[in-house]
């Protein structure tokens, strides 16, 4: 039996804090970086996110595509934000 689209299952659509993945794309000695990564631990620490740092001075896909955007932030592997975080809308996002 084929299972039910997740669209059309109850519930199914929205995400609990604590299913999310954040992900802070950024690189060493970069001060927005830095205060990205305050931002973003502080909010998934207080709402139980998983949330990892990717460098990208040693990953040559994520150079190519975001090198003129650090800080970066994806969550479930899509952008959210750039350069600077909104502790507020990140929040948003997540417990949404």
């Amino acid at each position: 039996m084929v299972g039910m689209s997740p669209l059309f299952r109850r519930g199914g659509a929205a995400k609990t804090p604590k299913a999310r993945v954040v992900t802070l794309i950024g690189k060493p000695g970069c001060h927005l970086c830095d205060d990205a990564e305050e931002v973003v631990a502080k909010v998934c620490g207080e709402l139980g996110v998983v949330w990892e740092k990717k460098d990208i001075t040693r990953d040559e896909a994520l150079h190519k595509e975001y090198w003129e955007q650090i800080p970066v932030v994806l969550v479930d592997g899509e952008q959210h934000t750039f350069w600077r975080v909104d502790e507020g809308r990140l929040r948003r996002e997540l417990a949404g």
